[in-house]
């Protein structure tokens, strides 16, 4: 018997690998996150086509396109090398034009969203210019825009929120720069000359505030409470991993001792990052444990209803509540810094356990260890030292 086609409730709700029939699936990472693949085969090679985002692309576009690539399927071409194609054809007619802002802005995205994280969706590239150059200058066609309006969009924020207004100069810089070399008659020294007009900014750069490291042993003492959040921040103090990675920990990604965080959720380029492994140390593993009493899903951390990961915001609360100094990022500031002080682990060590890049392209190349045993034996020694086994600890209390 055939299976139905996916509906919309499936679609809502479902998590996982979806399948709607006809080569066209869902993969949904996160219930209000997801993505498109038509999966076909051509010349008896399978190629998976991505379709867009889930939710911005619903279920009947999704079919749409589909329908659309398989008719190019069935006429012996390839989809995906038909798409890119066309993309070449679109952007060679740009380059032939006088795109606005705009439209230059999006093809210049397009052309480098392959090596950003998540196709750009992730640092979120397009948001500085979407928020604050184009509701300015978009309209205005690229061989007419002059550095005052270039200035004039960015005064407003370049005090105020000037590392904000640096981003939407950079990227504005790469757009210019972009189109340039794409053919349009535009000049990349128009945006060096508006940064000129806009002036200097004495700007003092704020550290992310951090707990004192001979802190944190009474700050884990008092994250006692039976609830995912104290779970979690237990969790980032003992893994020393980013508030991202362990708001996102999957029980499956727990094998024994080692925790490996998918290269989706660590920072860094599309293509520069790899799954990360973390070895845990035994009070790691019994924050596990207890995270079982929780358990809806697959999260280790659930949030409000189980369904999502938990919040940044519902974890930076817990953690104003213990010490209204510190942040979930700054946990990894207190690690670092008791490493350095007390000469607990070699540079190189200390670094890798913070999933931190370690010297130069080439050295990389042949330097490859990611230092598991040593990095096992330094986190078992900062979890000793932040559980106090030399002392009376609170546990984590029973959820009742």
């Amino acid at each position: 018997m055939a299976r139905n086609k996916l509906t919309a409730i499936e679609v809502k709700n479902g998590e996982g690998k979806l399948f709607d029939g006809a080569g066209l699936y869902l993969l949904k990472r996160e219930p209000d996150k997801g993505r498109w693949v038509y999966r076909y085969k051509h010349q008896g090679r399978s190629r998976e086509m991505g379709l867009g985002p889930f939710p911005a692309v619903s279920l009947s576009d999704a079919r749409a396109a589909r329908d659309q690539w398989a008719e190019v399927l069935r006429e012996g071409g390839d989809p995906i090398a038909e798409r890119d194609r066309r993309a070449e054809d679109e952007r060679r007619a740009a380059t032939r034009n006088d795109p606005t802002f705009a439209e230059a802005a999006e093809i210049t995205f397009e052309a480098r969203k392959a090596g950003l994280r998540m196709d750009g969706e992730a640092g979120r590239w397009m948001s500085p210019l979407t928020l604050y150059m184009i509701p300015a200058i978009g309209h205005l066609q690229m061989s007419e825009i002059h550095q005052a309006d270039i200035q004039g969009a960015l005064a407003p924020i370049w005090k105020k929120k000037h590392p904000t207004a640096e981003k939407a100069l950079q990227r504005t810089r790469i757009v210019f720069r972009h189109m340039r070399l794409s053919g349009v008659e535009c000049d990349p020294f128009t945006v060096d000359m508006a940064q000129h007009m806009l002036g200097e900014v004495r700007h003092k750069t704020v550290k992310t505030r951090a707990s004192a490291w001979q802190d944190i042993p009474r700050i884990f003492r008092e994250l006692d409470k039976p609830s995912p959040a104290h779970l979690c921040l237990r969790f980032s103090i003992l893994t020393a991993v980013r508030s991202d990675g362990v708001r996102g920990a999957r029980f499956d990604e727990i094998d024994g001792d080692i925790w490996t965080v998918p290269a989706d959720r660590m920072k860094g380029r599309e293509g520069s990052v790899e799954d990360f492994r973390v070895p845990l140390s035994t009070a790691a593993l019994d924050v596990i444990v207890h995270a079982e009493e929780w358990r809806m899903g697959s999260l280790l951390f659930p949030g409000r209803g189980g369904r999502n990961r938990i919040t940044d915001v519902a974890v930076s609360k817990a953690l104003a509540k213990v010490d209204p100094n510190g942040t979930p990022h700054g946990l990894r500031t207190s690690f670092r810094t008791w490493v350095q002080d007390t000469g607990a682990a070699p540079y190189d060590v200390a670094e890798t356990a913070l999933a931190h890049i370690i010297g130069g392209k080439v050295e990389r190349s042949y330097a490859r260890s990611d230092f598991l045993d040593r990095r096992r034996a330094l986190m078992q020694v900062w979890a000793d030292f932040v559980t106090g086994v030399e002392q009376k600890v609170v546990p984590i209390r029973v959820r009742h």
